[in-house]
């Protein structure tokens, strides 16, 4: 794949405004998480944007990641180190599809172009962020380091009605709908008459 040259006019416009949603403060939450969870062997980055995507560019340490996610039954079975571009790109879609089935909805997944050529690491951090909350929520004991670094996400929370409550229920009229009551006909006069004014000398 060819790199690519400065971007200039729209394009540089566009980018910038991109690089502006990236979070620097989540950068290190992120950084500490992964190695809390992966453990020493992933490295550490250089504290900057750049770092982080080098960091993880091969998919290595995603890969490693979800795995530890997942305790004994691991959904990529062999991770490689490679410097050939199409095996990183490969490794990052293989992150992605775990990171799917594991429960990180499709609107919070990132491209692979978006991590390996730097295009939107924000989208990254947002994915990374999508993971963490999951794993939090999850609580199945796989999740390493500190539960506060991650919100959780909202659960279901089923209510069973009887056939009573939801009849009783049908009967209300909703607020939305607007109300009826004090409301009266007094002082309306027919159609087409006209209204009757009265001067009071």
């Amino acid at each position: 794949m060819a790199n690519k040259g400065p971007s200039y006019g729209l394009s540089r416009e566009v980018q910038s405004k991109i690089d502006k949603k990236y979070d620097p403060e989540l950068e290190e939450r992120l950084v500490a998480w992964i190695m809390a969870q992966c453990g020493s062997g992933v490295g550490q980055p250089q504290p900057d944007k750049t770092g982080f995507q080098n960091w993880l560019k091969d998919g290595c340490v995603l890969c490693e990641l979800i795995n530890s996610l997942h305790g004994a039954n691991k959904p990529i079975k062999t991770i490689k180190t490679s410097t050939m571009a199409f095996k990183q790109m490969e490794q990052i879609a293989l992150f992605l599809k775990a990171a799917e089935s594991y429960g990180v909805i499709k609107t919070d997944m990132f491209q692979t172009v978006d991590l390996f050529e730097g295009k939107d690491l924000a989208a990254v951090q947002r994915t990374l962020l999508a993971l963490g909350s999951l794993a939090v929520t999850k609580n199945d004991g796989n999740y390493k380091g500190d539960p506060n670094w991650f919100p959780k996400k909202s659960q279901e929370n089923r209510r069973e009605f009887s056939e009573d409550q939801l009849n009783e229920g049908r009967n209300v009229i909703g607020l939305q709908m607007g109300t009826n009551k004090g409301a009266s006909q007094a002082g309306m006069t027919g159609y087409g008459r006209p209204r009757q004014i009265i001067n009071n000398p």
